[in-house]
């Protein structure tokens, strides 16, 4: 069923760091009135990083994460600069924190972190055809990048140092859109 989008009577904007803060006065089809709120990155957007070794070996990355306060087993990832395209982001990224360049780089689609209070969107790239290079970056420490194979991602979701969702979602999403390809 297709529903007509709410009308937006009003929006308030307050600063909210590297986010802008809306709130939304809304009214919806049923006559309802309501107050939302939804968060607005500053940037360009991001991207998720699923860099194939070879066929069937991604490499992940173990960095601090603040959040949790642990180090995280994830994918490459980060900000997509002004004026860079997601596919140069991506394999930006990936010479930053794992020390690869990538000679062939597909966007897959975009992914959202909440969409229903937040408007980031990540896109997922797949890197391969993969060649040594190291761009410094902007991470406190060195990241470790630790080879896995796609065959043993049930096992890596059960990892309790493996619980970002857009990591472990794009890693699904890779690897069934691997298994619809060509050999």
């Amino acid at each position: 069923m297709s529903r007509r989008l709410p009308t937006i009577h009003r929006i308030t904007e307050h600063d909210a760091g590297p986010y802008r803060l809306e709130r939304l006065d809304l009214e919806f089809a049923n006559g309802e009135r309501r107050h939302y709120e939804r968060l607005h990155g500053r940037g360009h957007g991001a991207v998720v990083v699923v860099p194939m070794l070879d066929a069937d070996t991604v490499l992940l990355v173990r960095e601090y994460a603040a959040g949790v306060h642990r180090y995280e087993l994830g994918l490459v990832k980060g900000r997509i600069d002004a004026g860079e395209t997601p596919e140069q982001a991506a394999d930006r990224e990936l010479k930053e924190e794992a020390g690869y360049g990538a000679r062939d780089i597909t966007v897959l689609r975009a992914l959202t972190l909440a969409p229903t209070y937040m408007s980031h969107q990540a896109h997922l790239v797949l890197a391969r055809d993969l060649y040594p290079e190291r761009l410094p970056g902007d991470e406190p420490e060195e990241l470790e990048v630790v080879p896995w194979k796609l065959d043993d991602l049930h096992q890596l979701i059960l990892r309790e140092d493996f619980s970002e969702g857009r990591s472990i979602a794009a890693l699904f999403i890779a690897r069934e859109w691997l298994r619809t390809q060509p050999a």
